[in-house]
């Protein structure tokens, strides 16, 4: 069976802006959900913020993502879950190319990716599990468009805020990801006068409290 759902409103400008300014792994200091596992980046470095466009493959069947590529907007990044099958690519050069055109940010697959090359040729910045030259197909068997997936063990719903770079990926809520990117830009100001500190002699221990607990 195939679903086909329109896609949820794109991000806010204003949270692509925020996030773009800030760490991955700052959140990654202040909570431990919402980070998608066992995924790698096709090139660093990297840095992209978006809107999830979700898909959900059968195992072998791509079918819905060639539809579901089609229709990326600027801003988006396409999310696919294949359904357990971690070997398998789904995500290649024409369909790389494809979302590049469309204006999209990036890409997120819960499986590998292929013509690894060539979409480094386009500068189309990608998480999945690796490359493959093993590849899905046209089946028409089933697939899905703007539902939820799970991806690296993280519940992902059309609209999500995809927040990567160089270190990783977290998957935020909208309604939430103004206030984290304040906090987050507030603890990285918080290590430049950390640093002249510990260049002049100071010690980290000190600065993160560590210290205390040898004392």
């Amino acid at each position: 069976m195939f679903v086909r759902h329109p896609s949820a409103p794109s991000i806010d400008p204003r949270i692509a802006e925020a996030l773009s300014q800030v760490c991955t792994s700052t959140l990654g200091h202040l909570r431990d959900h919402g980070f998608p596992r066992g995924l790698t980046p096709n090139a660093r470095p990297l840095k992209f913020v978006g809107t999830a466009v979700t898909v959900r493959l059968p195992h072998l069947d791509s079918t819905a993502v060639h539809v579901a590529v089609d229709d990326l907007r600027p801003g988006d990044v396409l999310v696919v879950e294949q359904s357990g099958d971690e070997q398998r690519s789904c995500f290649g050069g024409l369909v790389s190319f494809t979302a590049k055109t469309r204006g999209a940010v990036g890409a997120v697959i819960d499986g590998r990716i292929n013509d690894i090359e060539e979409m480094a040729g386009y500068g189309f910045p990608a998480y999945s599990r690796g490359i493959a030259a093993h590849t899905t197909r046209i089946s028409g068997i089933e697939g899905s468009i703007n539902v939820p997936v799970s991806i690296g063990g993280v519940v992902v719903a059309p609209g999500d805020v995809v927040f990567a770079d160089s270190d990783g990926v977290a998957i935020l809520d909208p309604a939430e990801a103004l206030e984290i990117a304040a906090v987050l830009k507030k603890k990285e100001d918080a290590e430049i006068p950390a640093r002249e500190a510990i260049a002049a002699g100071g010690r980290i221990s000190d600065y993160s409290g560590a210290a205390k607990y040898f004392a």
